[in-house]
Formats: C-alpha cells, sequence, structure tokens
C-alpha cells in the first residue's frame, strides 16, 4: 500500500457561469461547484496564436508550484490543478474574488486606502517571505473583494527565487509606469517589487486627489528610483507603518502587560536561532497549537518541556535552554489575548513577536564537509 499511486475514479463536475478574459497565455472562466454552492475560477493554460505551446507550460506548472506555497487572506488561493503534460495544457481551479481592482475599489472607497496599503504590504511581505517575486504588479493584478480584503492574483510572471544559483533577469512586460534605475541594468528583485507597489499606491493618491495618508513616509523611502536609497524589504515596510499606530489606543495597559510577560518567557527559551529558520506566520495554527500545548501541561503549573511551545513559533533549527519555562498562567492569559484579538492586534502581536525573534542571536549552518582539528 505504502508510496502506491491512488485514483479517485468518480469524475467531478462543475457549471460553466461566463467567460472572465484571457492573456497571452491562458483563458480564465467561471465555474460553480452545485454540491457545495462555491463558485470557482478555473485558469487554462491556452498560449495565443504564435506561441510554442511547449515554451511556457512549464512556467504554468510553477505558478501552480509557487501558489501552493501561500497560506495568506491577501494572497489568492488554489484549491486544485488538472495537468496534461503530453498535450502542454492544465487547468488551475483558485478562489473566486467577488470584488473589483484596487483602483475601482479606491476611487468608491477614497477613506479605506490606509487599510488597503497594509493589507497589500502584508500580502506581498509573504511572497518575499517564500521568495516569490510576483513579477506584474498592476492594478488589475491586485483585487479588492465585496468584504475589503485584498487580493493578489496573477502569478503567471511570477519567479521562484533560487538564492544560490542565477535566475532569469530578462525582463518582458510594458510597464504602466516610470521603470527604477535598476532596470538600466537588466535587474528585478524584491525591491523592485517595493518600487511599482509604491508607484501603484502613488497613483491612487493622485487619480483620486488623496493627500491625508497616513504612510506618506514609508511611500516616499518605496519609490526612490534609486534602489540604494529604497526601503529594503515588505517586513521594514509594514513594521514602520504599523508603528506608526498610536499603541495606547490600541492596546490596554493590561493586554500590553498579558505581552509582555509571554513575550519575554518566550524569548528567553531560545538560546541560538539558525539563519534559515523561519517563524511560524499562522495566527490560527498558532492557536491551535497553544492550546493543545497548554491541555498537554493543565495540570501543571509551568511548561514542562520548553520545546513545545519553542516550535510551535520557529520553524527550523535553533537551539533552547530546557530548563527555561513559563507558567501555565502566562500562556492562557496569552493564548486569550491572541484569540480575542481582532486582525489588526494580530498583526502587530505578531510582528513584536518576530522582532524578539529577530533579536536572539542567530547562527549559519555547518556545512556537511566541515571539519576542524578535533579527531572525533
Amino acid at each position: 500500500m505504502e508510496n502506491d499511486v491512488i485514483k479517485f475514479i468518480r469524475q467531478k463536475d462543475y457549471t460553466f457561469i461566463r467567460n472572465i478574459g484571457r492573456g497571452a497565455t491562458g483563458a480564465a472562466i467561471l465555474l460553480k461547484d452545485e454540491l457545495i454552492d462555491q463558485l470557482f475560477v478555473c485558469k487554462k493554460y491556452q498560449p495565443a496564436m504564435g506561441i510554442e505551446p511547449a515554451e511556457y507550460y512549464s512556467k504554468f506548472v510553477n505558478e501552480i508550484k509557487m501558489m501552493y506555497l501561500l497560506n495568506n487572506r491577501n494572497v489568492v488561493r488554489i484549491y486544485n490543478y488538472y495537468l496534461y503534460p503530453k498535450q502542454y495544457t492544465g487547468y488551475i481551479l483558485m478562489e473566486y474574488i467577488d470584488g473589483n481592482s484596487i483602483g475601482d475599489y479606491i476611487s468608491k472607497n477614497p477613506e479605506k486606502i490606509d487599510d488597503i496599503f497594509i493589507q497589500t504590504v502584508n500580502g506581498f511581505y509573504e511572497l518575499q517571505e517564500n521568495g516569490i517575486l510576483h513579477r506584474d504588479i498592476r492594478d488589475s493584478n491586485i483585487m479588492v473583494s465585496s468584504e475589503g480584503i485584498v487580493k493578489i492574483i496573477d502569478f503567471g510572471f511570477g519567479k521562484k527565487i533560487e538564492f544560490d544559483s542565477d535566475y532569469d533577469k530578462s525582463i518582458s512586460l510594458n510597464w504602466w509606469c516610470q521603470t527604477p534605475n535598476e532596470f538600466n541594468d537588466g535587474r528585478y528583485d524584491f525591491k523592485t517589487e517595493i518600487y511599482f507597489v509604491g508607484k501603484l499606491f502613488e497613483k491612487l493618491l493622485l487619480d483620486n486627489g488623496l493627500s491625508n495618508f497616513k504612510y506618506s513616509d514609508q511611500l516616499k523611502k518605496m519609490i526612490a528610483p534609486d534602489p540604494e536609497n529604497r526601503i529594503s524589504s515588505f517586513k521594514e515596510i509594514f513594521s514602520e507603518a504599523i508603528l506608526k499606530n498610536d499603541m495606547e489606543n490600541i492596546f490596554e495597559e493590561d493586554e500590553i502587560e498579558i505581552y509582555r510577560s509571554f513575550a519575554n518567557g518566550l524569548s528567553a527559551i531560545y538560546a541560538k536561532i539558525e539563519n534559515s529558520a523561519k517563524y511560524e506566520k499562522d495566527v490560527e495554527l498558532i492557536i491551535s497549537k497553544m492550546e493543545e500545548c497548554y491541555k498537554k501541561n493543565m495540570l501543571e503549573q509551568e511548561i514542562i518541556d520548553s520545546n513545545d511551545l519553542a516550535k510551535i513559533f520557529v520553524q527550523g533549527a535553533y537551539t533552547y535552554y530546557k530548563k527555561r519555562t513559563i507558567y501555565l498562567s502566562c500562556l492562557k492569559n496569552f493564548l486569550q489575548l491572541l484569540k480575542g484579538a481582532s486582525s489588526e492586534k494580530r498583526r502587530i502581536i505578531m510582528l513584536n513577536i518576530e522582532n524578539r525573534l529577530d533579536a536572539i542571536e542567530h547562527y549559519r549552518k555547518p556545512e556537511d564537509n566541515f571539519t576542524d582539528d578535533i579527531p572525533f
């Protein structure tokens, strides 16, 4: 049974609703799953005349791989795929966004631009954390749902960066604004993504006559033509933007004390964190795992094994102090704070946790062929 291929013979049918549109390498239609009463976008790889089907098929498959990596409310979700490699074609079944382009949304809801900016930065922060370049940042590729949730879509030109090798630096898109200085060197990186997101919001502000933008300082740093003068990461933008909030108006004094008590205890557990380790960002998953940790220790005064808590927040290699732990009451209070927090509060809490983890000593993983003078 192990490693056997499991085939599902039952065919799943969808109802065609309407055509959505097509580009150079594919078409998109709207489908409905009648059983669960849900709409989905189905994107078919179908190159236009003059494009060799095999040429971009690997990019289509790469889009699937990239989107499966992501689980962020500000990035469109992929639910399934159907590939036909012999015919160099296939389909992606993804989340349907009932909404408008970011430009249309802001023209109707100009007072929402501060929140839309934060959500957009949050989505691109997730992409950067996963080493994914979008490469086609424009109004039509950032949607806002009817509930006011930003959704970054269309990764047809996305590129997964392999940091240990060169990657395709070609720039083949037609840009809607003045390009940054690094284009002169044929370079496109995450600072370039920051530039285009910034230019998009600059355009939104100008088109709608908006002047009282809360994050104008961050925007200026994003649109500097010279990358050397540009802010370096979406995480830095997000961090600076969050810090502009009046913390005293967002958190009560007892909430701040609960956070600090937990954060002090958590950061004291780690001795060192390996450079390539990732921080867990899924708040619902963190809550679920903390609940498990609490139940496991609920008859104790303290968490018995501090690693039960440490492994919730850091995915990867780290060292920790076994004898340093946290009182169970501290964990319970923080868990209640996080569960009851709004999305804005959660973002601030997790950003501050990440800052605590960043402050812990980090180390480089030794090479496999590392040797020293010690005989054994």
